[in-house]
């Protein structure tokens, strides 16, 4: 009954927050006047997935993948904590638990060093080119 309890806790907790995000994007005024200031200025609004060339559709698709493992590490630092909190003291539990942190972290530094060596690397591209001065 316990671990029923527990599954359908987790299971709450992960719907709520995909849910939560879509909520808070709703359409409001104060987006709509953030529109017209970013068309007023010299940069106009544009949606993402307007433009259809193959940069854009990368840089969406990295965009997404780092949305992803920020959640990811979201989960796990999540789910290390609630061990770390239930080990009652139990050495191997606190040990698991602290492991599971310290991977996570690892995962984090190393996915964002990975996103700055692309977006290095894309924009020393673009400028040998010449397609951004």
């Amino acid at each position: 009954m316990k671990k029923i309890f527990k599954h359908v806790l987790v299971s709450v907790c992960l719907i709520t927050l995909l849910v939560l995000p879509v909520l808070a994007l709703a359409e409001s005024s104060a987006t709509n006047n953030l529109k017209t200031v970013g068309t007023v200025g010299n940069a106009p609004y544009q949606p993402i997935g307007q433009n259809n060339d193959l940069a854009s559709i990368i840089g969406i698709v990295i965009q997404a993948f780092l949305g992803l493992l920020g959640v990811l590490f979201l989960v796990y630092m999540l789910y290390a904590g609630y061990n770390w909190l239930i080990a009652q003291g139990d050495e191997e539990k606190v040990t698991k638990a602290k492991d599971t942190i310290q991977r996570a972290i690892v995962g984090l530094i190393i996915t964002i060093g990975a996103y700055a060596v692309s977006y290095w690397v894309f924009d020393r591209l673009l400028v040998g080119t010449g397609i951004i001065n």
